[in-house]
């Protein structure tokens, strides 16, 4: 996972989920989605695995990537990289989401806590996106807007 020590730092391999791009800071945006509520979550929440992918850091939100399992030299980077996917978490939702999440100490947790509170496929929901299917109609839309809101619905 690492290299040799450089300046008293063990250098990150560029593979490793701990290896930090420059451009990887805290406050940056990832996606352009806001989190308001179990309405938006699946788009969301696929926004985010898209975008953490490419980013391959994952693992600090399924679980894969924990801090216990890293060696003792990479704490601290472990602890910056939580702390990087946390905050592009706490930007990319609602100002009253982000003020229950920022309590959570790792970006596992808090993704968890809003998988728990929204990844929840309701009665009222499905009915919602039927009737929503159902009535949906061209009117001023162009073909391609209008395929890919009946599309979205559907997928969701």
């Amino acid at each position: 996972m690492g290299g040799e020590k450089d300046s008293g730092n063990p250098m990150i391999d560029f593979a490793s989920p701990l290896f930090l791009h420059p451009s990887d800071t805290q406050g940056t945006s990832i996606i352009g989605q806001i989190l308001t509520g179990s309405e938006n979550y699946t788009i969301w929440s696929k926004s985010m695995m898209i975008a953490l992918r490419g980013k391959n850091k994952v693992g600090f939100i399924d679980g894969s990537c924990k801090k216990e399992e890293q060696d003792l030299k990479f704490f601290d980077h472990w602890e910056r990289c939580n702390a990087v996917v946390l905050s592009w978490i706490l930007g990319s939702v609602s100002k009253d989401l982000a003020s229950s999440l920022v309590y959570f100490q790792d970006a596992h947790t808090a993704w968890a806590d809003l998988k728990e509170r929204f990844d929840k496929i309701s009665g009222s929901r499905i009915f919602y996106l039927y009737q929503e299917i159902h009535s949906l109609r061209q009117g001023k839309l162009t073909v391609f807007a209008y395929y890919s809101r009946l599309k979205e619905l559907w997928e969701e």
